[in-house]
């Protein structure tokens, strides 16, 4: 019989006490300790494992767990006589920064200090004795929420000495989400104040610490080393893109079509591929997000669980905000068509308002992304960048991502929905009167960008404006913007699956100017003569759509005022 299937259990321990289902990852742990390293930092997407396999670290290693076998007895490691008599044998300090998630820097500074404050009253029975001297003894009692500083950063740094003149052993260090409150720093705008303190707290606690024997960080992204380990030369980086520790974090497909066979669920693999696979780590492929396939398990039913865990707040913010050439590259992405941009795993929070890149190298480590292909470093000719290739990961992160477009629409959604069915039906006045409405609110959703000007303005609304349309129309028309047919290049094109059924729509959108136009009739006017003069409808003709059939727009705006004409031929 199959083991139950336990969701959001995260403790090593708690599973194999209660005997849940697991996927043996044990071998994460010989991999690692062979590997020497000093200090590891680990970026997976989130709710891969990290922090069970965190679990299974500590309770191998340390001494609390001493003579615990039956945790272990029957999975990979324990074949080992080598690696069993490594269990229980460390003083293992574990924390995580999993849930410091706050709006300013002083409660998340509050937070971390009660951690190591925690941590501290865990080994309060280390004042018994004569392990700690009388000034070490004063600064044990000092580590509290409320102390400086210089106490907290060396916090850490002090408690290995003092554990590993206790056991005799040097001490295994675990930090767990370790980048969590940076990207709240980075929304929340108190970057620069977090950077200082956690620098200061990583190289006393991995650097310059004497007693530490091994660390791990885990995290989903692999924030710049000039950000907070410019002193840490002994970190080893292990990222999505690397071949270390693969298999270690999600599941394999073998290991994902062997659970859906043992739990009834056989005839649905090739379902469950196209949701929840697509994630690749180094060299492996065929990579499948752990808490997707629980949920499904338990559940029989498909979803976007992992999807969902979280408020994705950070991605909505960049894409939604961001400029024309960022929405044109989520428009291709949304129409399962593939990226080709330069990657930099080093991700530079500060640097996410300016630099495209840097906005899809943190889709790619938070698993949004997938790598396709990318360039040999040693084809490449001098001078040239590296590209990589990239597409959204699978059916399930285009679900959220249509969920989030939708999101953006909300507070419009009734306005939106009879504009659509204006637009279809060629009825303009209707037209005029929802988009005036809809631009006048959501004009400041898309366009709280830095340096945002009145021309940009038009052309953030309008991109946004695309993803709605490709979300809500996907189903009845191919949706495509900025693209060459004639003799240019159109603002957007819906083409009909069914042309009987539907007509075909070409707009254009133009911002008034007054040097060159005396009214906004005349800037509408100008949009729809470039339609004609450029041949826009050149594509849609060439497939067999009837000139009547094909329904042409002009858009003017002048600043959150919008006028739509459309030609007489096709309305």
């Amino acid at each position: 019989m199959a083991n139950n299937v336990a969701i959001g259990i995260q403790d090593f321990a708690q599973l194999r006490e209660k005997n849940l289902f697991y996927i043996d990852k044990t071998d994460f742990i010989k991999e690692w300790w062979e590997s020497g390293d000093s200090v590891t930092l680990i970026t997976r997407p989130r709710r891969f494992g990290k922090t069970l396999n965190m679990s299974m670290i500590e309770e191998y290693f340390s001494v609390d767990y001493a003579g615990r076998s039956d945790l272990f007895e029957g999975l990979s490691i324990w074949e080992n006589e080598k690696y069993r008599k490594l269990q229980g044998t460390y003083p293992v300090i574990s924390l995580s920064f999993a849930r410091v998630k706050e709006t300013d820097y002083k409660t998340v500074r509050k937070k971390i200090c009660q951690q190591l404050t925690d941590l501290y009253a865990k080994y309060s029975f280390l004042l018994d004795g004569d392990i700690l001297y009388e000034t070490e003894q004063d600064y044990f009692r000092r580590v509290t929420v409320e102390m400086d500083d210089a106490d907290a950063t060396i916090a850490l740094n002090r408690l290995s000495e003092y554990l590993c003149r206790y056991y005799g052993e040097k001490v295994i260090i675990l930090l767990d989400e370790y980048d969590t409150p940076m990207q709240e720093a980075y929304v929340n705008g108190y970057w620069n104040e977090l950077v200082a303190f956690t620098r200061s707290l990583f190289n006393a606690t991995f650097k310059t610490n004497p007693n530490i024997e091994r660390g791990i960080m885990t995290g989903i992204t692999r924030v710049s080393k000039e950000s907070i380990f410019s002193d840490l030369n002994n970190l080893k980086v292990v990222t999505t893109t690397t071949n270390e520790y693969a298999t270690a974090f999600g599941f394999t497909e073998k290991e994902v079509f062997t659970a859906l066979e043992e739990y009834g669920f056989g005839k649905e693999m090739e379902q469950v591929k196209r949701w929840y696979d697509g994630f690749i780590f180094g060299a492996h492929k065929d990579i499948y997000n752990p808490w997707s396939i629980l949920n499904f398990l338990a559940k029989g039913e498909y979803s976007t669980y992992w999807a969902n865990t979280s408020s994705n707040s950070l991605v909505g913010k960049l894409i939604r905000e961001g400029g024309r050439s960022i929405k044109l590259s989520f428009e291709l992405l949304m129409s399962g068509r593939h990226l080709r941009c330069p990657v930099d795993e080093q991700i530079v929070y500060n640097q996410l308002d300016d630099n495209e890149s840097a906005i899809w190298s943190l889709l790619l480590a938070s698993g949004y992304l997938k790598v396709i292909s990318y360039d040999r470093l040693n084809e490449l000719e001098e001078g040239q960048q590296q590209m990589y290739e990239l597409a959204l990961t699978n059916l399930e992160v285009k679900r959220m991502f249509e969920g989030m477009v939708r999101g953006w629409f909300n507070f419009v959604k009734d306005d939106y929905n009879d504009f659509i069915k204006a637009m279809i039906l060629g009825d303009l006045d209707a037209m005029n009167d929802y988009m005036n409405q809809i631009a006048c609110e959501i004009f400041s959703s898309f366009d709280s960008g830095k340096r945002v000007s009145q021309k940009t303005q038009p052309e953030r609304f309008y991109h946004g404006f695309v993803l709605g349309l490709m979300v809500d129309l996907q189903t009845e028309y191919v949706i495509t913007s900025n693209r060459e047919s004639g003799f240019g290049r159109y603002d957007i094109m819906l083409e009909p699956k069914n042309p009987e059924k539907n007509p075909a729509v070409i707009m254009e959108f133009k911002v008034f100017n007054p040097r060159k136009e005396k009214t906004l009739e005349d800037t509408v006017k100008s949009a729809l003569s470039q339609i004609e003069e450029k041949h826009y409808d050149t594509a849609l003709l060439a497939k067999g759509v009837p000139q009547d059939r094909i329904y042409k727009y002009g858009f003017a705006f002048e600043g959150k005022n919008v006028l739509i004409e459309g030609d007489e031929q096709g309305i």
